[in-house]
């Protein structure tokens, strides 16, 4: 896109005032929250008692579907103009009723323009907390150009279209760590929010690659856009074609890892989604070879999906992926896989042939979802795993050990994550879970353990008994969990204040409680490697 007409859009998003704040004032917070269920209507009954500004006219143009004037978006963008916005391809001429177009008077240019592309101001409030060492601030809100979603497109997706910012992707942004890397690399950028988030938050080198040409482009103009244009280097390739022999201190990725049928049968192949491959393999690829590009001690964040084939296990499969990646890189990996959810392939293929705009009775959705099912069901594939995969590669140059030294972490947790600083509390439970499962159980007992301070206990009690019928252990970061918990564990997270030992800690409450002193310890140590990984406890630092 040319720069100068992009600079110039900016300057007019600017003295609109084009912000969710903005909007939402104007029109109400209702309004606001039942269009971003795609639902207009009621943001279009209170702009009909507006007056016509800028913020009014961009508004109905590129969130709410409707058609403007040329004379409304000259006045709405007056640096850029409705020529401007058509030569960067924002805008397009109206179809009217008739299926024609409507043209001025003397004129080849259209007299009324719709959007022809997603102009967004996207919220991250919130997606930055406790990523920034220091608490350093950034920008909470940012543009964002992409393909119109499904409830302003009136049509099918093109092969090449390139997602806004969704649910998948705001939940990879809270789960970036925190930052003290000096390089990142954002492996299958799409419309370059992740890379754009990345450059607010103080990272020195990003690359951002991705196989498609047209979402590099939006993806560029993106960083232009918000004023990041020369923190980022932008490359095309597919997977890390691009970043041949390099290495970065973080790697995130929400790659194209929808589980699309290949053969004869295939479906349009969309780029955002589809990466090419058979099943799960684009995931495993990029989880396998991911490590190779990690420098020592680096972070690889990242989004998929996983096959479980009859008689297996998915996350067992993932897991055979890291264990493949470790014996590749020569390196020990801390590894955390979290599944988020499971689901069978019938909705699986149901939800994806949705996407690309089909509907249950066209017979292309029939067509679409006979493709997926014939292709899991030849390949025994019976549910797939929805979730996120954590890879450290160790700092070799502190710990010595081989790659079978591998600490490999599976979970199914569906609990609500946590509102804020999800990034920082994850990686901290990362870091004591990964710390207590490479201890022996003496040097779990021998540590100091610190509990965590959102974790609460409840107690639960029959009416008329002075001891409770159950114990739980709660928390609500970084994962939602309770945990039951007997008298022993419950009393023991109690006093994880710092002060003392486990070991210390089991013995007196195995004098306290009246039990073997040995089965104390051996139970607090493998109860404590557990709650590590919740979050709930840590090794205090010394």
């Amino acid at each position: 896109m040319n720069s100068a007409l992009v600079s110039s859009l900016r300057n007019d998003l600017l003295a609109a005032g084009y912000s969710l704040s903005g909007l939402s004032a104007l029109w109400g917070r209702s309004a606001e929250d039942a269009r971003r269920r795609g639902v207009f209507q009621p943001a279009l009954r209170v702009l009909e008692q507006r007056d016509t500004t800028a913020l009014v006219t961009l508004g109905r143009l590129f969130l709410l579907g409707e058609a403007a004037s040329r004379a409304e978006l000259d006045e709405a963008l007056p640096e850029l103009g409705g020529a401007g916005a058509e030569a960067l391809g924002l805008v397009r001429g109206a179809i009217d009723r008739t299926g024609g177009t409507e043209y001025e008077a003397n004129s080849e240019r259209p007299a009324m323009l719709r959007a022809a592309l997603s102009l967004n101001p996207v919220d991250l409030v919130g997606l930055g907390e406790g990523a920034v060492p220091g608490g350093a601030a950034i920008q909470n809100e940012l543009w964002i150009i992409s393909d119109l979603d499904d409830e302003l497109r009136r049509g099918p997706a093109r092969p090449d279209h390139v997602m806004g910012v969704g649910g998948a992707t705001r939940t990879l942004l809270a789960q970036i760590p925190p930052v003290h890397a000096g390089s990142a690399l954002d492996l299958g950028t799409g419309c370059g929010i992740v890379a754009l988030h990345l450059a607010q938050l103080g990272i020195t080198r990003i690359v951002a690659t991705d196989i498609s040409a047209r979402a590099l482009t939006l993806a560029r103009a993106n960083a232009a856009l918000n004023a990041l244009d020369g923190r980022i280097e932008f490359r095309e390739g597919s997977l890390f074609e691009p970043v041949a022999h390099e290495q970065y201190d973080l790697i995130v990725s929400n790659p194209p890892f929808v589980i699309t049928p290949r053969g004869s049968a295939d479906a349009e192949r969309y780029e955002y989604r589809d990466g090419g491959m058979t099943g799960d393999d684009l995931a495993a690829t990029v989880v396998r070879g991911g490590p190779q590009y990690l420098s020592a001690g680096g972070t690889l964040v990242c989004l998929a999906n996983w096959e479980t084939e009859w008689g297996g296990h998915g996350l067992e499969r993932v897991g055979g992926w890291v264990r493949d990646a470790a014996t590749q890189s020569g390196a020990a990996l801390d590894a955390w896989v979290i599944e988020r959810d499971r689901v069978d392939t019938v909705q699986y293929a149901e939800t994806w042939a949705r996407d690309g705009g089909a509907r249950p009775g066209q017979p292309e959705f029939d067509t679409l979802l006979t493709g997926w099912l014939d292709d899991f069901g030849a390949r025994r594939i019976v549910s797939i795993g929805l979730g996120a995969i954590h890879l450290r590669r160790r700092d070799l140059d502190i710990v010595d050990t081989p790659a079978s030294d591998s600490v490999i972490h599976l979970e199914q947790a569906t609990g609500a994550l946590a509102q804020a600083g999800l990034g920082g509390s994850l990686r901290r439970a990362f870091d004591a879970g990964a710390a207590a499962a490479r201890a022996s159980d003496e040097a779990v007992l021998a540590t100091r353990w610190i509990r965590d301070a959102a974790v609460t206990e409840e107690r639960s009690y029959t009416p008329g008994s002075e001891s409770p019928s159950a114990i739980s252990l709660v928390t609500d970061e970084p994962i939602a969990r309770r945990v039951v918990a007997d008298t022993l564990l419950a009393a023991a997270v109690g006093v994880c204040d710092g002060e003392l030992t486990l070991g210390q800690i089991a013995d007196a409450l195995a004098t306290l409680l009246e039990v073997d002193t040995s089965a104390a310890a051996e139970a607090l140590a493998a109860g404590v490697r557990e709650l590590a990984w919740f979050g709930m406890l840590a090794p205090a630092r010394s």
